[in-house]
């Protein structure tokens, strides 16, 4: 009888703890993986330090752990057709429209906007400062043959450089005056400002980095220098095994009220101004005006 009543409390023991180490076993889909989010972003939004402010924040809210992959644009958006990203804070929006199009992404929200500047060596060789056509100033450096700089990545800020060499009527590739770094855009500065060069840059990246540079600011101010970024989430129904729920997370954060104040502050104390202007809810129409 006691070995009977022995052999039953064993099996009942047995079976509570099976039972206990199932109930602490995570349900399948709501694993630590659906806790972890890949933001494919710009190297300016990284190179800036808005990425570092604002995160931190996104995750103590929300329990998400955020990967940060900045590269071009064009790069991210690559990563976004392909599954291997969540969400996506670019800056290209003809890229972005292509993209949304060809049903690669889902929910494109506007979140930011600031601008590219011209910026080279203080002597500035070519007489370019304060030209307020962006087009002119392009086609005063090629006349001179003077370096100029281009990050060749297609990134948000080689699509930009690109079509306003367009809208001045040129290419300059394959001319030995115009070298492609191949890199993001702190990189390049440091290229542009080694070489003596010119180069476009975005000026929140710029004001960020501009301290150890020895360059100026030479052309600003034209509307076809306006730089804007979007949020957009990868298409769940095309790539089932994003984590679209952080990506919703995501993409609703960064236009509420709290990361657009943050947005909004950022960079004025240390450089006197904003490095980036906070736009959720606006048209784009009437930005930078």
């Amino acid at each position: 009888m006691t070995r009977r009543f022995l052999k039953t409390g064993f099996a009942a023991v047995m079976i509570a703890v099976v039972f206990l180490i199932t109930m602490a076993l995570p349900v399948s889909g709501a694993g630590p993986d659906q806790k972890n989010l890949i933001l494919a972003t710009t190297t300016s939004t990284q190179d800036s330090g808005l990425l570092d402010v604002l995160i931190p924040v996104f995750e103590k809210q929300t329990g998400y752990f955020v990967k940060t992959i900045a590269v071009g644009s064009g790069q991210a958006m690559a990563m976004g057709q392909k599954g291997e990203a969540d969400v996506l804070l670019v800056h290209s929006p003809e890229a972005e429209v292509k993209f949304m199009a060809e049903g690669s992404g889902v929910n494109r929200l506007l979140v930011m906007h600031n601008d590219f500047v011209v910026v080279g060596p203080p002597a500035d060789p070519t007489a370019i400062k304060g030209t307020k056509s962006s087009t002119e100033g392009l086609k005063k450096i090629a006349a001179a043959g003077a370096l100029f700089l281009s990050r060749g990545d297609n990134s948000g800020t080689h699509a930009k450089e690109k079509g306003i060499w367009k809208a001045a009527g040129m290419n300059p590739e394959g001319q030995k005056w115009y070298q492609q770094t191949g890199l993001g855009m702190g990189q390049t500065l440091n290229v542009a400002a080694e070489k003596k060069g010119y180069t476009l840059a975005d000026r929140g990246t710029w004001l960020a980095l501009k301290k150890n540079l020895g360059l100026d600011i030479l052309m600003e101010g034209d509307p076809l220098l306006l730089n804007v970024y979007h949020v957009i989430q990868v298409n769940p129904a095309r790539w089932p095994k994003v984590n679209a729920d952080g990506a919703k997370a995501f993409s609703d954060f960064m236009v509420s009220a709290e990361a657009q104040g943050i947005i909004k502050t950022f960079g004025v104390e240390k450089y006197g101004s904003p490095l980036f202007f906070p736009d959720a809810g606006k048209r784009e129409e009437v930005l930078g005006k």
